[in-house]
């Protein structure tokens, strides 16, 4: 039987962000993957720049991932862990395909966009449960995702 757990936000409330970290989690997991997909099969002649620049992107992300769901588990949930479930809870859609570089940078623009979506909703719930840590948790990742979608985005300014 697991303990109790009294950290000043109530169960209603934990259960509500460990849900929405929990889309988090899918939706940076899935980033992750399509940014690792688009490192390891990019072509063409951006191909130096956007390797390197995908690989710092996607190494970001795999940091940030086990953040996320000991996050999670800090508040007294399992954190999902299965691709079937991050489908299920992410609002970034899958890419199976090799895209041309252009498509690529599009994609991942709208996917940092969609994770910053993702960690500005949650943090609504986050900031109501007086829950600091999770606060802080969403304040980096938005920051990071933020600002990755601008430097993708100025790949596309001509």
């Amino acid at each position: 039987m697991a303990s109790k757990i009294d950290i000043g936000i109530s169960e209603k409330d934990r259960k509500k962000i460990a849900e929405g970290l929990s889309c988090l989690l899918a939706d940076s997991y899935t980033l992750y993957l399509k940014t690792h997909n688009f490192h390891w099969n990019v072509t063409g002649p951006m191909f130096q720049t956007l390797h390197l620049l995908f690989q710092a992107q996607y190494t970001e992300l795999w940091g940030a991932l086990d953040i996320i769901a000991e996050r999670i588990r800090a508040l007294g949930y399992p954190a999902p862990g299965s691709y079937k479930r991050f489908v299920e809870l992410s609002s970034i859609p899958e890419e199976d395909g090799v895209p041309k570089a252009i498509d690529m940078i599009k994609q991942l623009v709208s996917g940092q966009e969609a994770v910053a979506r993702t960690a500005r909703k949650v943090f609504q719930v986050v900031s109501k449960a007086n829950d600091q840590p999770s606060a802080d948790l969403l304040t980096q990742r938005m920051e990071v995702h933020e600002k990755n979608a601008w430097m993708l985005r100025s790949l596309l300014d001509e």
